[in-house]
């Protein structure tokens, strides 16, 4: 499926946060294997286990609410550590202690006033799943990764959340569509039979 920008799916999290000599950390979950993402009435996700696999080792940032000169740390320079396990995306991020913002997020995760985990990201492979109630599922299965970001609020680009209407959408369309055929065939039929559809 062909995708424009960077996506985005926030989850409530905990974030540890420490303190051993002058180092300080923030370090949690910023996905969660298996957990449902109810994107809008009648549509959700989840995050495969594997969809981290091989994504890891890029060039990866973390940031504070995706602002991209907000950043916290970066795999790379060796201040952002990744990993991926049985729950989910883990990373702990050392905080620059030089850096006013940052200290000022340490600070206010150490208080509990900021609770949640993101990751912007690209999907390179999902699977989607009709359910007999009409809703859809997509069960996302690798990604590209470009950053985790510690959030205030829970945020969704406009162009993941209007890449899965769309496709939402069309589904139903779909649905609707074939719906109205089987109807459609059903009534010729039985026109042709003298109404009994049956005969």
């Amino acid at each position: 499926m062909e995708r424009t920008g960077m996506q985005i799916r926030t989850i409530d999290t905990h974030f540890d946060v420490r303190e051993e000599g002058n180092e300080r950390r923030i370090e949690g979950y910023f996905a969660v294997f298996g957990s449902k993402y109810d994107l809008f009435p009648g549509a959700s996700e989840s995050v495969d286990p594997h969809a981290f696999d091989g994504a890891l080792g890029d060039d990866i940032r973390c940031l504070v609410d995706h602002v991209t000169h907000l950043v916290l740390g970066r795999n790379t320079a060796g201040t952002l550590t990744l990993r991926a396990d049985d729950h989910g995306l883990w990373a702990s991020v050392l905080i620059n202690p030089d850096d006013s913002d940052a200290m000022n997020v340490y600070a206010r995760n150490k208080r509990g006033d900021v609770t949640q985990g993101s990751f912007g990201f690209d999907i390179l492979d999902e699977e989607q799943e009709i359910r007999e109630d009409g809703s859809v599922h997509w069960t996302i299965k690798k990604v590209k990764l470009y950053e985790v970001s510690v959030v205030t609020f829970p945020a969704y680009k406009e162009t993941g959340v209007a890449a899965r209407k769309a496709s939402y959408d069309a589904i139903q369309k779909r649905m609707g569509d074939a719906w109205r055929a089987k109807m459609l065939d059903r009534l010729h039929r039985a026109g042709q039979n003298g109404g009994n559809e049956n005969a």
